[in-house]
C-alpha cells in the first residue's frame, strides 16, 4: 500500500513542476503517473550505474555532480516519453530538484515517516 501511496505522490509532484517552470510540459496525470514509473525505474537501474562511473568526478566536485546526474537521467525520461516536455538542461536540471523536494515534502506530509518516497 505505502508503494501505491509514494506512486501516487511522485505523480503529484510531478504535476506541480510545470506551474513552477514553464519550460516543462506534463500532458495530464496519467502521463505524470507513467512518468514517475519510468524514472523510477531510471533511477533504480541506470542511475547507481553512472554514479559509480563518475565517482572521481564527484568526489572531486564534493557530489554535486550528482544533480548533474539526475538533471540528465530527467531529461532521459522526457526523451522516453511523449506527453513529458522538458526543454533544455536547467529546466531539467531544477526540474530534477524540484521533483525530489516536493515529492519529499509531501511524502512526508501524507506518510508521516512511515515510508521513504522514491526520489
Amino acid at each position: 500500500m505505502s508503494i501505491l501511496l509514494t506512486w501516487l505522490i511522485n505523480a503529484l509532484a510531478l504535476l506541480i513542476i510545470p506551474y513552477l517552470i514553464p519550460s516543462i510540459r506534463i500532458r495530464g496525470f496519467g502521463t505524470a503517473l507513467l512518468i514517475a514509473v519510468v524514472l523510477g525505474l531510471i533511477n533504480t537501474l541506470l542511475r547507481p550505474v553512472l554514479v559509480l562511473l563518475t565517482l572521481p568526478v564527484t568526489i572531486l566536485t564534493l557530489g554535486l555532480f550528482i544533480l548533474v546526474i539526475n538533471a540528465l537521467l530527467f531529461q532521459f525520461a522526457a526523451w522516453l516519453l511523449k506527453g513529458f516536455e522538458v526543454r533544455g538542461f536547467w529546466a531539467a536540471f531544477f526540474g530534477a530538484i524540484l521533483y525530489s523536494i516536493i515529492s519529499w515534502v509531501l511524502s512526508a506530509l501524507v506518510l508521516g515517516g512511515r515510508g521513504t518516497p522514491f526520489v
